[in-house]
């Protein structure tokens, strides 16, 4: 197989997992609609995070992952205790809507440091996010051989940096959309249910 071929697989693999609907995804695009705060350190810290997974599997520490279940079984609880916290406030939300529900940033705004620490907690407490990064693009990685495991890496890395950039900066696009308070309702309920369906999936293993 050819360095560019490895690449674009890489990419489409890496892009077929970054992208799926998730905890991550989903705070990120809320944060880059509402645009209430920098999005470029948030873009920054969930690319430099997915390849910081990616290179923890290229390099081996996936087949030391799968032979500590305990480990992941206490991440997985961490977790799942997260998506019901948060999916717990996002109901709110939508159930009573306030003034944080604004979209030109007048509400209530975390800050910068916050909104980062809250990206971190559904990227680094997600156990799927080491079972699929870590893991499985880790044993794809590897089986590719020699350099070329690092050539996949780089198509799934950058995979990942072209998906946040989108939905980081691309969510003011959205914004007209979401000047009505009714359309934040709508939001923050499909969010609400996105975190309790994927904390259930989390604790069903």
């Amino acid at each position: 197989m050819t360095a560019t071929s490895t690449l674009f697989m890489g990419a489409g693999i890496g892009l077929g997992l970054i992208a799926a609907v998730g905890a991550q995804n989903a705070y990120v695009l809320q944060r880059s609609i509402r645009g209430d705060v920098s999005m470029v350190p948030i873009v920054v810290f969930c690319v430099l995070s997915e390849a910081a997974l990616i290179l923890l599997g290229v390099a081996g520490v996936g087949a030391l992952i799968e032979t500590a279940p305990g480990a992941l079984t206490v991440m997985t609880w961490i977790g799942v205790a997260f998506l019901v916290a948060y999916g717990t406030f996002a109901a709110v939300r939508a159930i009573r809507p306030g003034e944080g529900l604004k979209a030109d940033g007048t509400g209530r705004v975390p800050s910068t440091m916050g909104a980062v620490a809250a990206c971190a907690a559904f990227t680094w407490l997600n156990p799927h996010a080491y079972l699929d990064c870590v893991v499985f693009l880790g044993t794809l990685a590897n089986q590719q051989g020699g350099d070329l495991r690092w050539v996949f890496a780089a198509g799934a890395f950058l995979a990942g940096t072209v998906w946040f950039s989108l939905i980081g900066f691309g969510g003011k696009a959205l914004r007209g959309l979401f000047a009505r308070p009714g359309a934040w309702r709508v939001l923050d309920g499909a969010i609400a249910v996105m975190m309790f369906v994927l904390a259930a999936g989390l604790v069903r293993g």
